[in-house]
């Protein structure tokens, strides 16, 4: 199967489950990979026959700037789904990051994964 990377797409977004959280936001970063079948697009070199990664990365920001959730794990899920119900896609891995998650210690990053399949 093919696959068409998106990584590092960032917007600012109101998720997490501390009243600071929705309040005043923080970045999230999204990375996607669309598991598809390049064929077509390659003998054609016709965009109608591929997932549009600039869509893809619009659709991406609207859920990160959107309904504010209590999980990262939520919006991963939510984003797959979007993903797979508007892109001819056979499969999807998403995966958030929350570099500004609020922990105590010191560390580099928070994610989530998920990984989704058309039925």
């Amino acid at each position: 199967m093919d696959r068409i990377t998106l990584t590092g797409v960032t917007a600012v977004g109101y998720h997490g489950v501390f009243d600071f959280e929705r309040r005043d936001g923080q970045p999230f970063v999204v990375d996607a990979v669309l598991h598809t079948d390049f064929t077509k697009a390659a003998e054609t070199d016709d965009l109608q026959y591929t997932a549009h990664y600039g869509e893809v990365a619009e659709l991406i920001t609207k859920h990160i700037e959107g309904e504010p959730l209590n999980l990262i794990e939520a919006l991963a899920v939510r984003i797959a789904e979007g993903i797979l119900a508007n892109y001819a896609v056979a499969a999807v891995d998403v995966t958030v990051h929350k570099p500004k998650a609020p922990i105590e210690v010191p560390f580099g990053d928070v994610t989530v994964s998920v990984h989704r399949e058309r039925s």
